[in-house]
């Protein structure tokens, strides 16, 4: 999926939402524990009840690799369930690969080719030749850590050097020279709030993953406020606050009501910005 046609989708539904699929079997409804792929089956059901409210799922590499070869088979299998029956949603790997350049390549073959994901999350610590291998691939995004939504981001992504320019803007900065807006996003937590001012200074019309809306307290409207371009350059991630709202057999339908909710407000910050 392209620039435009993520544009496209958002306008089309009203929304940027993005689904997370944090998937754990210690937190699922136990009625589905008895399922041949308790993983697949709720994913499923959570995708069939959400799709029509979002624009993005993003399925949490760490908690499919946590079950081996049954948690990478319910990945793989989630995946192309999304690609069958929902081929408009935007697939984000949350994987924040990133290495030695051949690593990195393989990285990039294992997502890009045999997973025909559109997005993959990185980390940029290891520099350029670290990213790059991700990016030559048409069609498909990075998604780099600039700033995080968790307490330890402040540990390092807003330490100042001499100049006093702080190390995710230096990565803001530096990154745009490896690629333009119809490649890259950049991972930025609902919780920095005014923050969002200082990253538009300096990518006004990149994409940007916002995770940490619901469970995590980020406002929505504080995102928007400080985040959201003309083109609305937000796709904003809620896992446990939509996928975990109930662990009884109306998971699925709990979970609709609260994607709808988020969706709503979306579009209503989206006629605010004047998107639709």
């Amino acid at each position: 999926m392209n620039r435009q046609e993520l544009i496209a989708s958002i306008r089309h539904k009203a929304s940027f939402l993005c689904v997370g699929l944090d998937t754990d079997l210690k937190k699922i409804p136990t009625h589905l524990l008895g399922e041949d792929d308790p993983i697949f089956a709720f994913n499923k059901a959570i995708i069939d009840a959400t799709a029509p409210y979002c624009v993005a799922y993003k399925p949490n590499l760490a908690f499919y690799e946590c079950g081996g070869l049954k948690g990478w088979a319910a990945f793989e299998k989630t995946v192309a369930y999304l690609k069958e029956h929902y081929p408009d949603q935007f697939i984000i790997a949350d994987a924040k690969r990133g290495d030695i350049g051949n690593t990195s390549a393989m990285y990039a073959r294992s997502f890009f080719e045999e997973m025909d994901l559109d997005a993959l999350t990185v980390a940029p610590y290891m520099g350029e030749d670290s990213v790059t291998p991700f990016l030559g691939y048409d069609g498909k995004w990075v998604i780099l850590l600039a700033l995080t939504s968790n307490k330890g981001s402040h540990d390092f992504q807003l330490t100042e050097d001499k100049a006093g320019e702080r190390l995710f803007e230096r990565v803001l900065r530096t990154s745009q020279q490896w690629a333009d807006p119809d490649r890259m996003m950049y991972v930025v937590g609902a919780t920095q709030g005014s923050l969002f001012a200082d990253i538009r200074r300096i990518v006004p019309q990149h994409f940007l993953l916002v995770p940490g809306v619901g469970a995590q307290g980020g406002s929505l409207a504080e995102v928007c406020r400080y985040g959201m371009n003309a083109d609305c350059g937000l796709i904003v991630n809620s896992s446990r606050g939509i996928i975990y709202a109930s662990t009884g057999e109306d998971f699925a339908e709990v979970a609709a009501a609260k994607a709808r909710d988020l969706q709503a407000e979306m579009a209503e910050q989206l006629r605010q910005h004047g998107v639709i």
